[in-house]
């Protein structure tokens, strides 16, 4: 067995997430990077810009070591939900090169404090305000993994590319017409369960 450091696993599995994120816009062009895809308004570039502004969020102030990274749709005049979509004067390259600062202010908070360095998340509730690096590491996987799982459904609706990665889609290998049976398949089952109960 071999020796596991794990603060570097934590990493890895949080680099592993962001760039799954990210290959999701891969190949789209603006309108469907952009465009709602649920009753919400739930879109691949507003996933980035929201997962760019966590990291921002949990690594920086948290930690003591503000970014200086101007976030204006965190401002208490911004409109609800302002960090979920880009406005059309916010461009992919400039949402994804944000994504990319918080990678690197992420990563050196990440290198340079221990595990059990302590913070503060200002907007959690008191009794729950002090945490550690790897409590926020633990977060901040589980949110990001969780906004590109919403990215592989949305993308899956935009064009039918599934996946986690280019290199590995994690899916069974089958043709076009396997899924159609295999898609069929579940609807009928779907169908007779809603009959029967």
């Amino acid at each position: 067995m071999t020796v596991s450091d794990p603060k570097a696993d934590l990493h890895r599995y949080l680099q592993t997430a962001r760039e799954a994120l990210l290959w999701k816009l891969d190949g789209l062009s603006e309108y469907d990077i952009r465009r709602p895809m649920t009753p919400t308004g739930t879109n691949l570039l507003g996933l980035v810009k929201h997962v760019a502004s966590v990291e921002f969020g949990y690594f920086s102030d948290t930690f003591g070591r503000p970014s200086g990274e101007p976030l204006p749709w965190h401002e208490d005049d911004a409109e609800p939900n302002a960090d979920m979509w880009a406005t059309a004067d916010e461009s992919r390259e400039q949402i994804t090169a944000l994504y990319h600062r918080a990678w690197a202010h992420a990563d050196a908070t990440i290198n340079e404090l221990r595990l059990d360095a302590v913070g503060r998340v200002a907007w959690w509730p008191a009794e729950r305000r002090e945490v550690t690096l790897h409590r926020i590491l633990i977060h901040v996987i589980a949110e990001t993994n969780r906004h590109a799982g919403h990215a592989d459904i949305v993308r899956e609706l935009i064009d039918g590319a599934a996946g986690l990665r280019a290199d590995n889609g994690n899916l069974p290998a089958a043709d076009q017409a396997w899924w159609q049976s295999y898609w069929s398949r579940l609807e009928q089952t779907a169908q007779e369960a809603g009959k029967s109960r």
